[in-house]
């Protein structure tokens, strides 16, 4: 037989082993009087309502059961039963981790690794969730025990196992890093890739020896002995079967021992020992024999299963059936239920009407509060703006024509005054005339009612860049359409009030002023390079942004105010077209 027929029979002979049934020895059955006990304990606990250890009981019941029967039905029932104490306690570690315990259970049966696979993949979900590291590991070591078994082997399996490897090395958990290794072998073994396996049997032996897990050592001392027998060296083969072979004894794993045999007897063939292949062939066929005798009583096991769940379908009919002789009984008391029904319906129709009653009337209270309020505003705002061309006429038409009275009369009886008197009150006159034109200006603006809002902003902007150090710009895109008086006069006081507010605080070396129109909406910004601020507050505090927000409110608009500091400062203002055109009353300026 050529080297690669013997790595083929090798890797076809780990495949059907699989690592699950490896890792489970096959020991003694338990004492029946130990479950007794254990059922006992159980129903004495569910009678003390503590289901916490009713449900820990459970899985330790189902595990004695799967010793002394293998794979059965009392197992899975006692593991069902932890699962619903675990539910009902809320107790979503316990829970998912028995559905770990499950899915490795369900492992050892092909047909159900479907749902081994379901619920490993739902405990690996969860942990990783709650950051559970050791048994995230070990639900994606199960996964990766099951995807080992597929033919032809998946390609990402390694890179998986290697990940696993390294997380578990990472997060210190010797025994899934040595677990992750010995899947690494046995993946190389089957992809005839024996350096590989060696290195990784090699080192998972060092970490399983220093967890000490028999199971594991003995399977990578087989592992170590495979890849020797490729190599043709059947001295060192059999001194790791041998090795493997007295762990497997003393756990009980007769698949294990079955396989050991029969390539130890292999080995011994190709030194012509035949002697000691004959002794390790007839102990192949006495674990042959006793492993099919197990499998054999899984086969009955199941089979009675089967009937059970057969018998439970029968009770299940002879119920449907003695349902049946209710059905007159149960149509007279649904007959008084509709009318009790009916009756329930109709208070709760006429209870959802009175609520909706009163939901309109809070509505309509609701609109009346906010006209009164927009009322409210209008007439203070109107106020405001009334006084403020009441100080500006009073201004222009009394305290300026005085000014200029005063400075006629020294003009022409300058000659009867000193030099050193006549040059200083010429200069405070015109320095009163000019601040009192600025001041009736500024209360009412006469661009603003001459020529509308745009050339007043640009005469506003081209004054204050006279007076003040910081240069401000304005620019404008789009047409904007003849504004109400009212919206007007509400705009450029709010841009008068961020320009100054600006001038005052922000220390700038530049001011824009942006104005935006479209067919929907004005779209506004002052934006500044000066020193910023938190702004998160500013709404709450001083007049002016309490008048600017209110200004904004009664137009319809919004105005948000983005700043950082040493970054400047952003306000952008957004009014809907609609309110600023569609106002037939007029506004005083």
């Amino acid at each position: 037989m050529s080297l690669l027929s013997l790595y083929r029979n090798v890797c076809l002979a780990t495949l059907l082993l699989g690592l699950s049934g490896w890792g489970r020895s096959v020991q003694a059955a338990p004492d029946s009087s130990s479950i007794d006990s254990l059922k006992q304990q159980i129903s004495q606990l569910v009678q003390d309502r503590q289901y916490d250890e009713a449900a820990k009981a459970y899985v330790q019941l189902g595990a004695l059961y799967q010793k002394q029967y293998g794979y059965n039905k009392h197992t899975l029932d006692a593991y069902t039963n932890g699962l619903n104490y675990y539910h009902q306690l809320g107790d979503s570690s316990g829970y998912y981790n028995l559905h770990i315990t499950i899915g490795d259970y369900y492992s050892e049966d092909a047909f159900m690794h479907p749902y081994a696979r379901q619920y490993l993949n739902r405990a690996m979900q969860y942990f990783k969730r709650v950051n559970n590291m050791p048994k995230l590991l070990e639900s994606r070591l199960g996964l990766a025990n099951l995807e080992q078994r597929k033919e032809p082997i998946a390609k990402n399996l390694i890179t998986e196992l290697r990940d696993i490897e390294q997380l578990s090395a990472r997060h210190r958990q010797p025994y899934f890093q040595a677990y992750a290794q010995n899947l690494l072998a046995n993946t190389y073994n089957r992809n005839k890739q024996p350096d590989s396996a060696q290195y990784f049997a090699s080192k998972s032996l060092v970490l399983s020896r220093l967890v000490n897990v028999s199971w594991l050592i003995a399977l990578n001392y087989f592992y170590l002995g495979l890849v020797e027998q490729f190599r043709n060296r059947s001295t060192e083969a059999i001194r790791n079967y041998q090795q493997s072979y007295q762990l497997a004894k003393a756990e009980g794993n007769i698949g294990l021992l079955r396989e050991l045999s029969r390539h130890t007897a292999d080995s011994y063939s190709r030194m012509g020992d035949y002697k000691n292949a004959y002794a390790s062939s007839l102990k192949t066929l006495d674990f042959t024999n006793e492993l099919n005798s197990w499998e054999q009583t899984k086969s009955i096991r199941l089979k009675e299963l089967d009937a059970q769940i057969k018998t439970l379908a029968v009770e299940k009919q002879l119920a449907e059936e003695q349902s049946q002789h209710q059905h007159v009984l149960n149509s007279m008391l649904v007959a008084g239920l509709i009318i009790s029904i009916l009756g329930v319906i109709a208070l709760f129709y006429l209870r959802r009407q009175q609520k909706l009653i009163t939901h309109q009337q809070a509505v309509i209270a609701q609109q009346q509060i906010r006209q009164l309020e927009t009322k409210s505003l209008q007439a203070m705002i109107e106020g405001q703006e009334s006084e403020r061309s009441r100080i500006a006429r009073d201004l222009h038409d009394g305290l300026g024509i005085q000014l200029s009275r005063i400075k006629l009369f020294v003009e022409a009886h300058q000659e009867l005054l000193p030099l050193s008197v006549k040059e200083p009150l010429n200069q405070f006159l015109d320095e009163a005339c000019k601040e009192t034109r600025l001041i009736s200006n500024d209360l009412r603006p006469y661009a603003l009612s001459m020529f509308g809002l745009l050339p007043a902003l640009e005469d506003l902007v081209q004054k204050l860049n006279l007076v003040n150090q910081t240069r401000l710009t304005i620019e404008h895109y789009g047409e904007v359409p003849d504004l109400s008086d009212e919206a007007s006069v509400m705009i450029y006081r709010v841009v008068q009030e961020l320009l100054n507010n600006a001038l005052k605080h922000a220390q700038a070396d530049t001011i824009t002023v942006q104005i935006m129109t479209n067919d929907e909406a004005v779209l506004i910004s002052v934006d500044d390079d000066g020193r910023g601020g938190d702004f998160d507050t500013l709404p709450s505090k001083g007049n002016g942004i309490a008048n600017i927000h209110s200004r904004i409110d009664y137009l319809g608009g919004h105005v948000e105010w983005h700043s950082e500091p040493g970054k400047g400062t952003s306000v952008m203002i957004s009014l809907p077209m609609k309110k600023l055109v569609l106002n037939p009353q007029p506004f005083l300026v």
